[in-house]
Formats: C-alpha cells, sequence, structure tokens
C-alpha cells in the first residue's frame, strides 16, 4: 500500500481493553476509544541476553506505571511526563496492519499513545535516525497517514538532546507529590519572583537540604522555570517564576498554584 493512499478504511487495529479483553476493527471505527487508559499490546519480556533494556516507569502524570521496551523511550517517556499539555500516556497501545505488496498483512504497533489537555490524540514511534531500515520508513509514512485520517498527529523522534535530557533526568527524581511541601513551596515563590541563583535562593528559604527537593519539585512541576537547554542545573542556574496563563492573560504563578 502507498501512504499516499491509505484511509482508515484501510487499517485494521488490535488493542486490549483494561479488562484483558483483546478487540479488532477498523481504525475509522475504533478511533474514539480512550487510548491512553488501555493495556499494553504486547508484553515487555525480560531475559539472559537480551539487548535492549524493558521496564516500567512511573509516571506523575498518570499516577501509575508505564511500560517501556528502551532506554531510548524510557527517555521520551520522562520527556512526555514532564509536558504540561500531556494528560495521559499509555505504551504499546494498539496495533496496526494494512495489506502490502501482494497482500501480505504490514503489522506495526507504535510505542506510545499520548493525549493531550485539549483532548486530541498523539501517536509517537521512537527510534534514532540511524536505525531506520526502508520497511520502518514505510511502516511510520503508513501510520502517519493513518493517524491524520483520524484526527490525530503522529510524531517520529529519536535521541534527544544531552544537556536537556540529563537534567530532566535529575528532575525526575522529585516528580511524585510526595517531595510538596505547601509552606517552603510558597516562600519560593515569594523568593524567585524576580529570578536569581539556584542554591542563593534556596539559602533564602532555608536549609537547602530540606529546601532543594521543594525547589526541584517546583521545576519539574513548572511552577519555577529554568533554561534546561543552557547547561548541567547547577548552584549559578537562574531560576524564576513561570508565566501562566490565567484569565485570558499572561500572569506569574501564584501561592496558590505552588501550593496546589
Amino acid at each position: 500500500m502507498d501512504a499516499d493512499e491509505v484511509s482508515a478504511e484501510d487499517i485494521e487495529l488490535e488493542y486490549v481493553r483494561t479488562a484483558g479483553v483483546r478487540e479488532r476493527g477498523p481504525l475509522s471505527r475504533l478511533w474514539p476509544v480512550r487510548f491512553e487508559s488501555v493495556r499494553p499490546e504486547r508484553q515487555f519480556p525480560a531475559f539472559r541476553g537480551q539487548d535492549n533494556w524493558c521496564g516500567w516507569y512511573w509516571s506523575a502524570t498518570c499516577g501509575g506505571h508505564v511500560g517501556y521496551e528502551s532506554w531510548l523511550e524510557r527517555d521520551r517517556l520522562m520527556l512526555l511526563d514532564f509536558d504540561p499539555l500531556v494528560t495521559g500516556v499509555s505504551s504499546q497501545p494498539f496495533r496496526l496492519s494494512w495489506a502490502g505488496v501482494g497482500g501480505k498483512r504490514v503489522r506495526h504497533t507504535p510505542d506510545f499513545f499520548v493525549r493531550r489537555a485539549d483532548g486530541t490524540g498523539l501517536v509517537v514511534d521512537v527510534r534514532p535516525d540511524d536505525r531506520i531500515e526502508p520497511d520502518d520508513a514505510t511502516k511510520f509514512a503508513v501510520t502517519a497517514v493513518a493517524c491524520r485520517a483520524v484526527g490525530w498527529d503522529f510524531q517520529r523522534v529519536g535521541t534527544p538532546e544531552a544537556v536537556l535530557m540529563a537534567n530532566v533526568r535529575w528532575l525526575v527524581g522529585y516528580r511524585h507529590p510526595r517531595v510538596h511541601r505547601p509552606e517552603v513551596a510558597a516562600r519560593l515563590v515569594e523568593v524567585f519572583t524576580d529570578g536569581g541563583g539556584l542554591l542563593a535562593g534556596a539559602r533564602r528559604v532555608g536549609d537547602q537540604i530540606a529546601v532543594l527537593p521543594v525547589l526541584f519539585h517546583l521545576l519539574w512541576r513548572r511552577v519555577l522555570t529554568v533554561d534546561l537547554e543552557a547547561g548541567l542545573l547547577s548552584a549559578d542556574t537562574w531560576v524564576r517564576l513561570t508565566v501562566v496563563r490565567e484569565g485570558g492573560g499572561d500572569a506569574v504563578a501564584s501561592a496558590a498554584v505552588a501550593s496546589g
């Protein structure tokens, strides 16, 4: 099948409901399913000698574990978890299939399905640029066209920028709500209203051992912000209050936002 000729009726979709029941049908009929909440279409095996690392990542966005099949998929999960516009993620959400050359069925299981805050869907495949074979390129192209046919976006992503990823890996360690201390968070919002150095600002609030975890949690939640691509987080990193949209206009994040 030529990717330019794909329609939603040409694509068969198979997925596993939360109750464990497998469903199958045309994409044109099944696309409204809340795929961010389904079970993985396939398992994440672990065995001696395997050349990829499977596991489960606890997502603050989902409030539960999401599977991955490589370190690169895990990194991409972290970035999705860090994205404030993402409200849900599932891994190996469904298997797509279509008629290929000579009528042989071609099958492809995307890596993630993402639900955004505006209700739109995003299908993600994770593959480094230098590991895309011709058959892979065809699968990605057909998947992209099929997604567009039902109003979803599609992205094929590779290795993230190194400095950004290193900083997000650090902040991931402070993503859990148990790190949050409302009284410390409110004080940090006050201190960084006009911006300031990371460590100096933390010391103004109190004991840095107690304050820094809360500061990193606020960075994770985007209440506070830094330039995560300019360099690795350090004592001198400039921290400022995030500008958020409130009441139709731009305003800085409030103490109420930090305490929630």
